[in-house]
């Protein structure tokens, strides 16, 4: 059953920021912003838009951990792109259920036609960042907001972390184009006017369509729209988690100064009571590790009283 736990209490966090450029043409925060800008008002958790896209399939091992824990940060500001009607996922999440029509699987008309649902539903709010994680991803909400403040949201900006060192050769209605992009396994994060530009190739249809002339599926295709169409090439943060690295390499001491995390089977964050004073689930109970996890990050979040003893 689908519990959605809500948290009143604030947790001190770590400012660390580490971006890594790419090819030195992205806004990093060693750059100020423009002047017209510093008499605005910081980015706040109000201005951020979140899409979780996830199947059906997947709605009670995966995204049960996820309202019990970091959508409770995040509540107003997530939605959650599926493949199929939920009513109890709907009342857990106050009705943030946007039910795609999309084709259920892993199919590249599958995940691209949820990512272009995913565009839509961001393009209908007035937003100044799009954020959007998998199903399998855990986000540190404050770290996340502290994180964008430091960008200026009216560049074009595609952050995220990438799965491969090199853009990759790919092809195009026959036309030879380089790609190159960040994993949406890690999330990714796109500001607003980026995002509006992407128009022509993502709205209403039009990403499945690009995503099935280009050849690969969704996280490839949106890098295609925005560095090959739009040359804007991406912004690499290490902060940013997916289940292609060797995630108990992480150290637990950084687990605060981390954005996102994911997991995958065996290969899951390394969080037991030998390592943290915090509240800590046994693995039976807490097999992806994440309700140990939103514990540590923030410790008198409700959801924490039913911690066993790992054992």
């Amino acid at each position: 059953m689908l519990i959605a736990f809500f948290y009143v209490s604030e947790v001190i966090l770590v400012k660390i920021l580490r971006v890594k450029p790419i090819y030195c043409e992205v806004v990093s925060r060693q750059k100020p912003l423009h002047d017209h800008q510093i008499s605005e008002l910081p980015v706040t958790l109000d201005d951020i838009f979140i899409t979780v896209k996830t199947s059906k399939q997947f709605h009670s091992n995966r995204l049960g951990v996820i309202v019990s824990t970091w959508f409770t940060e995040a509540k107003n500001q997530t939605y959650f792109i599926t493949d199929g009607a939920d009513v109890e996922l709907s009342h857990a999440t106050n009705g943030h259920v946007v039910s795609s029509k999309c084709p259920a699987g892993h199919s590249l008309s599958a995940l691209s036609c949820k990512l272009g649902v995913e565009y839509d539903t961001f393009m209908k709010s007035d937003k100044k960042w799009w954020c959007r994680f998998d199903d399998d991803n855990y986000v540190n909400v404050k770290l996340l907001v502290e994180f964008l403040r430091e960008f200026n949201w009216r560049n074009d900006l595609y952050i995220g972390r990438r799965s491969r060192p090199e853009p990759f050769k790919g092809n195009f209605h026959g036309e030879p184009v380089d790609i190159d992009f960040t994993t949406g396994g890690a999330g990714v994060c796109i500001s607003s006017p980026l995002a509006i530009k992407m128009k022509p190739w993502a709205a209403s249809g039009e990403f499945l369509r690009t995503s099935q002339a280009l050849g690969h599926a969704d996280d490839c295709t949106l890098g295609f729209i925005i560095f090959n169409r739009l040359k804007v090439n991406p912004t690499e943060s290490i902060l940013f988690h997916s289940h292609m690295e060797l995630l108990s390499d992480i150290h637990i001491t950084t687990f605060r100064e981390q954005i996102t995390f994911s997991h995958r089977g065996k290969n899951i964050i390394n969080i037991t009571q030998n390592n943290t004073d915090t509240p800590v689930f046994d693995f039976k109970s807490d097999p992806t590790r994440f309700l140990s996890l939103h514990c540590h990050i923030v410790p008198t979040s409700q959801i924490c009283k039913y911690a066993f003893n790992d054992s």
